[in-house]
């Protein structure tokens, strides 16, 4: 009798060791495994030795673990060993009949229902699968359909601007020719002629911008480095001043609203010290973050001589406009003196 109850007592330790490793390692399959193998081993020889008694549990919970979690052949390995082990320990000790025959049946029956949630559980993985498969491509066919879409937007708008525009032009051309053919002298013939000048060279900017808002809505604009120092060697050229671009952080593709956003932002702070600071070199920087790109503009602040005609065109609502589209993109834009220079910088994710 104190053989016995020494040998319950190391089984009920087996099992409880057994247990608190199988709660420790459970991610691990092969651990699972040998864990659930030495608890149905170590149940069924409790059971076997205290026949009748709560020992049946530690049986109930291996089996139906296993066929939960376990592929078939490897949940039956281990519900047919805890059986085994509990028969030759009932037998050979005399355990009741109605043990030997009520404890296996319920085993086998506990492992059963864990064959019928495992399948359950794997046909609901499958079903996450495929619904996540289907918003994929769903989505990817929303995307398709967007950008086909848009490229049909693009050439509608392209034919009608480089159309009108395009027709403009010659007008205008056409006009300053027959000005030019006027006798000279009078005042209102160089105001019309200087008029003129400039709607030609507005018609021939909004060319250019509406060519590269089609291109951007085409989705298919060159990279955003490539757009900025084309934009200095464009404003270097036209203002001739001097435009340090530069290029920091490692260089990727950004989406569309992030990089006309960025554009527009280099291009109204590039007019802006055009205006205020005029004959005053720039420097336009681009970098490239871990989750966001910024884009510098900074100037000298100009001296009350520096000022000209230009210092008092445009609205004032330029930078009102490019905060706006920052914080649409989940950016911010700050602007303001600092160390004698004026800085614009935009930072948004990307």
């Amino acid at each position: 009798m104190q053989g016995r109850g020494l040998a319950v007592g190391i089984t009920l330790g087996v099992v409880v060791a057994g247990g608190i490793f199988w709660l420790i390692c459970e991610r691990s399959r092969s651990l699972t495994i040998a864990a659930l193998a030495v608890m149905g081993l170590a149940g069924g020889l409790l059971a076997g030795l205290s026949p009748l008694s709560t020992a049946l549990s530690i049986g109930c919970v291996v089996t139906s673990a296993a066929g939960i979690r376990l592929s078939t052949e490897t949940s039956l390995a281990i519900s047919a060993g805890t059986v085994a082990a509990f028969l030759a320990t009932g037998l050979a000790l005399g355990a009741p009949t109605e043990a030997l025959v009520g404890y296996p049946f319920a085993w086998i029956g506990l492992w059963a229902f864990g064959l019928t949630r495992h399948a359950y559980l794997l046909r609901a993985e499958e079903a996450e699968r495929t619904l996540a498969e289907t918003r994929r491509a769903h989505e990817a066919e929303t995307h398709a359909a967007a950008l086909d879409e848009r490229a049909r937007i693009a050439r509608e708008i392209h034919d009608v601007l480089s159309h009108s525009l395009a027709a403009v032009s010659v007008n205008l051309q056409a006009a300053a020719g027959l000005l030019d053919a006027l006798p000279d002298g009078s005042p209102e013939l160089g105001r019309a002629i200087e008029c003129i000048g400039r709607a030609s060279v507005l018609t021939r900017e909004g060319m250019a911008e509406a060519r590269r808002a089609i291109q951007a809505l085409r989705d298919d604009a060159a990279p955003l480095a490539d757009q900025l120092s084309a934009l200095a060697k464009e404003w270097e050229a036209d203002a001739n001043v001097l435009v340090d671009f530069s290029v920091s952080g490692s260089p990727r593709p950004v989406g569309v609203e992030v990089g006309l956003a960025a554009y527009r932002t280099a291009q109204e702070a590039l007019t802006n010290a055009r205006k205020h600071a005029p004959g005053q070199p720039a420097r336009l920087s681009l970098e490239f973050c871990d989750s966001e790109i910024a884009v510098q503009v900074v100037n000298q602040l100009p001296t009350a001589g520096d000022r000209d005609a230009l210092s008092e065109a445009g609205s004032g609502y330029g930078l009102t406009g490019l905060r706006e589209r920052a914080a649409l993109g989940g950016g911010t834009l700050a602007a303001g003196p600092a160390d004698g220079e004026w800085r614009v910088c935009l930072r948004i994710p990307a």
